[in-house]
């Protein structure tokens, strides 16, 4: 593949919650190799190295990205306004699998949750979504995930909107109904649902979050303890071999 540099254009942002922003990035070449799971890699104007942001979603020639601000680099970013050119490198990674007829049980957890709309999009006739908040004023995108059509189920921590628990919680209420378990969020919470999916032996696919630099597998910034098959322990690129991974690869404790 090219690791090719495009320009985009910011056709419209809208700020969700004080530190959430929504972006739609025109590139109709870019949207239409775009898969659920991938990430784009967007240069920030005057910093040196790339931020990734996963892709929330692809319609009408627009790759569409919600984005917390967790840093300098994320805060500039923030401030593009409509009509903005944004630089990128995208479609990167391997991401979600889709398949129509699987039942899959869509899970996101905080700023993890964007990234599982474009996969809930495509998921299968009885599949669900849930999705996991901090709080009430942490809820994003419910309107969203409705309008796939699936069962939408929302928990928060406190209590304060939706079930109040953690996503594991619904989920080992319709595991058993389901094919498999796609999800994205905190690794303590991928963790926890990695467990459930081997107690009901249900296949499971996690996105990891890990800092990265290049973006393409290139530098060492994004390397994750993952099973070599024979008992060991190798390391592989978040970036390049991921972000999705098949969770039973994983080495939760390395």
């Amino acid at each position: 593949m090219k690791y090719d540099a495009q320009d985009c254009l910011l056709t419209a942002e809208y700020q969700l919650t004080p530190t959430i922003f929504d972006f739609r990035l025109k590139n109709d070449e870019l949207a239409s190799i775009t898969r659920p799971g991938q990430f784009v890699h967007i240069l920030i104007p005057g910093k040196t190295l790339r931020r990734p942001i996963s892709v929330c979603d692809v319609e009408n020639g627009e790759i569409r990205i919600v984005f917390e601000i967790r840093g300098e680099g994320t805060a500039v970013l923030a401030k593009c306004k409509t009509g903005s050119i944004i630089n990128v490198i995208a479609p990167l990674g391997n991401g979600f699998e889709t398949d129509k007829s699987v039942k899959t049980a869509f899970i996101g957890g905080g700023i993890g949750v964007p990234p599982m709309l474009y996969s809930a999009k495509n998921g299968g006739t009885g599949s669900v979504v849930i999705n996991g908040f901090r709080d009430k004023s942490a809820v994003i995108l419910s309107d969203d995930f409705r309008k796939t059509g699936l069962e939408v189920i929302e928990t928060t921590d406190n209590g304060s909107y939706g079930i109040h628990g953690f996503v594991t919680d619904p989920l080992r209420e319709i595991i058993a109904g389901m094919d498999r378990i796609c999800a994205c969020g905190p690794t303590p919470m991928l963790r926890n649902i990695a467990a459930i999916a081997d107690e009901f032996n249900k296949p499971c696919f996690v996105s990891l979050e890990q800092r990265m630099a290049c973006g393409i597998g290139a530098c060492l910034g994004c390397a994750v303890a993952v099973k070599d098959g024979n008992g060991g322990i190798k390391y592989s690129h978040v970036c390049k071999d991921g972000p999705v991974f098949n969770s039973k690869e994983v080495e939760w404790n390395g």
